[in-house]
């Protein structure tokens, strides 16, 4: 059983490990244990495709402890490189922790294996391996599916203006024997017929405006990104994405049903009204699951609810809403401080990947 092993992992590490720090460097805090956990948790540093040095050049300098301590980054919740920097240079347990043995390297050098890991999508794989690992003989009942706005310190892409000169496209039906271009498929009807490969390939990944009604019906505003998760009964991330803050919830919901069938066995997939549409249900029957969507309010019509069995089921949506909470609280997805795509994802996955270690521990011990 998981359960076991864990605990007695766990067991171990109190046993063991916390008093030897502790007698060769002093007390250690919560946040060293939750560190140390953690990183035990994931191992992020066999994820790295070289040991020592390259086969040319300078040799990459403590990769394997960069790694641990850009993981410890999010669990301290740091908001920049230099004050992680500043904060392993005093802490001595931190530094014994993530592996600082032969020196602290510089910023730049932090700077540059931060590009590498983004590159390869370290955390990604990382993330992915330890859902799987820890699900293997697990059944999740409901799978909740929301997304939340990531602020980018970047401009926003422009976008390319209509070539088509206003009023060209005729309105109403067509005049008997005219003929019209046919109208381009959209998102959701191309992702019909796409692998996972293809759907993650064609989402947007730049940086744009993005605007999202809240509950009390008032549009926000934004420059950045959106991170869209899947989320288990217990708040732990099963799968993430990220996607240009101008794209469409909805649009994101079938790459990530096929990511997180992948990992878990579940029975329920719940969304709100974002999420309606005839093509995102078929997906998710299609892999034996019920899916559960707050239904729209038709134009001039009245709402249909759900059933009472449904409704209750809906409530355990908020899971996913606290845990984008939690992550931008607690785990540095408020601090976007890089640039570009595929450095936000693996500095929002980092958060994503700490938490679900944490998560996982917590719910089994």
């Amino acid at each position: 059983m998981l359960k076991n092993k864990v605990s007695q992992y766990f067991r171990s590490m109190q046993q063991q490990l916390f008093p030897e720090f502790e007698n060769q460097l002093g007390p250690t805090t919560n946040k060293h244990r939750e560190v140390i956990t953690a990183l035990d948790m994931v191992t992020v540093e066999q994820f790295l495709p070289y040991r020592g040095c390259s086969e040319a050049g300078r040799p990459p300098r403590d990769r394997e402890a960069l790694a641990r301590a850009f993981v410890a980054k999010s669990i301290l919740n740091l908001p920049t490189t230099l004050g992680l920097i500043d904060r392993i240079k005093v802490d001595p347990v931190l530094r014994r922790i993530c592996g600082f043995l032969n020196g602290i390297p510089c910023e730049a050098t932090f700077s540059n294996a931060f590009s590498e890991f983004s590159n390869m999508e370290l955390s990604t794989q990382a993330h992915e391996a330890l859902i799987k690992d820890n699900y293997e003989d697990r059944l999740v009942g409901h799978i909740s599916r929301d997304s939340t706005a990531i602020d980018a310190r970047e401009k926003p892409n422009k976008k390319k203006k209509n070539s088509k000169k206003k009023g060209s496209k005729k309105r109403g039906r067509p005049r008997k024997g005219e003929q019209r271009e046919a109208k381009e498929p959209s998102r959701l009807e191309k992702q019909q017929h796409m692998n996972l490969t293809e759907m993650l390939q064609e989402i947007p990944k730049i940086c744009d405006v993005g605007g999202k009604m809240n509950a009390k019906g008032h549009t926000s505003w934004w420059v950045g990104y959106k991170l869209h998760l899947d989320v288990d009964d217990h708040g732990i991330p099963i799968s993430a994405l990220v996607s240009s803050a101008s794209m469409h919830d909805s649009q994101a919901a079938i790459p990530l049903e096929n990511l997180t069938n992948n990992r878990v066995k579940s029975l329920y997939s719940l969304m709100d009204a974002a999420y309606n549409s005839p093509l995102i249900v078929e997906a998710v029957t299609k892999h034996g699951k019920i899916p559960i969507i707050d239904p729209k309010k038709p134009r001039g019509g009245e709402k249909i609810p759900l059933d009472l069995a449904k409704k209750e089921r809906y409530k355990i949506r908020t899971t996913v809403e606290r845990t984008n909470s939690t992550l931008k609280d607690d785990f540095g997805a408020r601090h976007v401080r890089v640039k570009g795509a595929a450095k936000v994802t693996e500095h929002l996955m980092s958060g994503v990947l700490a938490m679900s270690a944490l998560r996982i521990i917590d719910m089994f011990i």
